[in-house]
């Protein structure tokens, strides 16, 4: 089986965050979600768990980071520049906030971030098919 990653989020709008995932493309397990948290599913391996602060304060005593504060900065590979650049779209159109680094554009690799509706960090990034399988030496990147 090949192994997953399931992200746990803290959330202050439980339906408002499934909305906003949704638009970027997440689609819900409903076998997973309830009134205090709900799994958002991006691909076989990939799911995010919405939890209300109530339900994370279940799993940790540690405080929830504010919206001006990171704690990660979570990174999803992208088929194509453009579906990079549909992401920040998408996340901009439903309140988050886009292109909060530099847009990092190397030729060989290009990758964009945007803030969740709670401040979370997502880089969107696309890396060349050759250079990512070795086929192709990674290009010097110019200062």
């Amino acid at each position: 089986m090949a192994r997953m990653i399931f992200v746990n989020l803290p959330v202050t709008e439980l339906d408002r965050s499934k909305r906003f995932y949704a638009a970027l493309g997440f689609t819900n397990e409903p076998k997973f979600t309830d009134e205090t948290a709900a799994c958002m599913v991006l691909s076989e391996t990939i799911f995010v768990m919405l939890l209300t602060h109530d339900k994370w304060k279940t799993f940790t005593s540690r405080p929830i980071p504010s919206t001006d504060s990171s704690e990660v900065i979570l990174c999803i590979s992208c088929e194509s520049k453009d579906e990079v650049n549909g992401f920040l779209d998408a996340a901009e159109q439903n309140g988050g906030r886009p292109d909060v680094f530099a847009v990092q554009d190397h030729g060989f690799m290009f990758s964009r971030a945007f803030t969740d509706l709670d401040g979370h960090i997502w880089e969107t990034m696309w890396m060349d098919p050759a250079v990512a399988s070795g086929e192709a030496a990674v290009p010097e990147i110019a200062d």
